[in-house]
């Protein structure tokens, strides 16, 4: 086999991987033998033919994909080793065969996104606002707010209409040009009034409505919609109330002190003990935004080349991230993107500025920790690999037997670019 390299401009590479006539022959019986079951021919039991008959017949090209897909693999992963002694290969590769007969060797191209090439800015002492910290009256009562919605109880509304924060149940089904449409129908649906959940000014238009009453509402899609048929359309929903739900919150007393604060016994008490949580926690808050923005600061003043090829995989990465944290809240990406009416295509195009982003931040941290020269000691990454451990209930050892050397790695590179940030932050001037 042999590989040759070509630099592309944007931070890419084409490797050409040319596997001998033998091995692909090899590849080309792998796929007869997989196959032969689904051939039939006369004169001969279905699945019997040899395999000259069956190229005869058939044609050779019939065993050209399985045996491209049995040789790929392998062969990509020797030139991937081969090519990264003159690369870093930062992406998934893109396949393209380009000779492939019976006969001759089997040629194909990977086109792979390299490592970008960093030219950084400025990186120390950076000009960033200053964040307050202070904590106000108006911060602790909001607080206080927040605890009595956690602790309220829903109870059923029927002496008045619909309000803004109030929960309408209600029975809807959507017209367009007096045709119903698929997914515009829903009973005893609980919609939160101002949460914005719905299209236009659906949720305005209920408010004011009491239990029983039947009315029309009238909205637009968005130009973007998703689903093609409805975007920038006008619709009518026929709209029922069934009920009206509302929170009432727990009055605020030495009472409901005992019961939401271990440590405080009175109203005046636990307004001092909030206002010291929030001290701690606004002085996290301002210790964080002083990161993000001068590490914004740095980013926007370097210029980092990307390949598509890295933004794309970057998307691919973000999207399974996303579908996950879904999954755990029992929603699947299926039915995330019916909701919010994007497609497959919508959504990558809509997370490709978010992965660019990603990517050029990730990069530049890791130029800074190189032109600092950050290094990782043994303690600091055993404190990381600590770290991981407890996240996930596992001792130490076990972490870096499941990471292995190129996991550990990775969290190297981790550290040292969170070294970069605290450089970075530490060094910037605050106005």
């Amino acid at each position: 086999m042999s590989v040759q390299v070509e630099k592309l401009e944007k931070s890419t590479a084409k490797l050409t991987i040319e596997v001998s006539a033998e091995k692909f022959e090899e590849g080309l019986e792998k796929s007869y033998q997989k196959n032969k079951s689904r051939f039939n021919i006369q004169g001969f039991r279905k699945g019997h033919a040899p395999r000259k008959f069956v190229e005869k017949f058939y044609g050779a090209e019939v065993l050209y994909e399985d045996a491209a897909n049995a040789i790929i693999p392998e062969a990509y992963q020797e030139a991937y080793e081969e090519a990264s002694k003159e690369l870093e290969i930062a992406s998934r590769p893109e396949i393209d065969v380009t000779q492939i007969e019976k006969g001759k060797s089997f040629i194909f191209t990977a086109t792979v996104a390299t490592k970008p090439v960093v030219t950084l800015g400025q990186y120390k002492g950076v000009e960033v606002e200053k964040t307050s910290v202070e904590v106000t009256d108006e911060d602790v009562e909001n607080e206080i707010k927040k605890v009595q919605e956690a602790n309220s109880r829903t109870i059923n509304v029927t002496d008045r209409a619909v309000e803004t924060g109030d929960t309408a149940v209600i029975d809807f089904e959507g017209f367009v040009d007096g045709v119903a449409f698929d997914g515009g129908k829903g009973s005893d649906y609980s919609l939160v009034i101002g949460s914005h959940s719905f299209i236009d000014t659906f949720e305005d238009q209920i408010v004011g409505h009491s239990i029983g009453d039947e009315f029309d509402v009238n909205v637009t899609f968005p130009a973007e919609y998703g689903v093609a048929d409805l975007a920038g359309k006008p619709a009518v929903f026929k709209v029922a109330v069934k009920a009206i739900k509302t929170k009432e919150l727990p009055e605020v007393d030495d009472e409901f002190v005992s019961e939401v604060a271990d440590d405080c016994e009175t109203v005046e008490a636990y307004k001092e003990s909030l206002k010291k949580q929030l001290a701690e926690k606004k002085e996290k808050e301002a210790k964080q935004a002083k990161e993000d923005a001068a590490v914004n600061k740095v980013v926007e003043s370097s210029t980092v080349e990307i390949s598509d090829l890295h933004i794309r995989d970057m998307v691919k990465n973000m999207i399974d991230e996303m579908a996950q944290n879904l999954q755990q809240q029992g929603i699947s990406m299926d039915m995330y993107l019916q909701y919010t009416g994007m497609t497959n295509e919508q959504l990558e195009q809509q997370m490709a500025p978010r992965a660019e982003d990603r990517i050029k931040s990730r990069e530049v941290l890791e130029a800074v920790a190189v032109a600092e020269n950050i290094t990782v000691s043994d303690e600091e990454l055993d404190a990381k690999f600590a770290e991981i451990g407890s996240r996930y209930n596992m001792e130490v050892e076990k972490v870096k037997s499941a990471l292995g050397e190129a996991g550990a790695k990775s969290v190297a590179e981790d550290v040292k670019v969170s070294k970069a940030v605290e450089l970075i932050a530490d060094s910037a001037v605050e106005k």
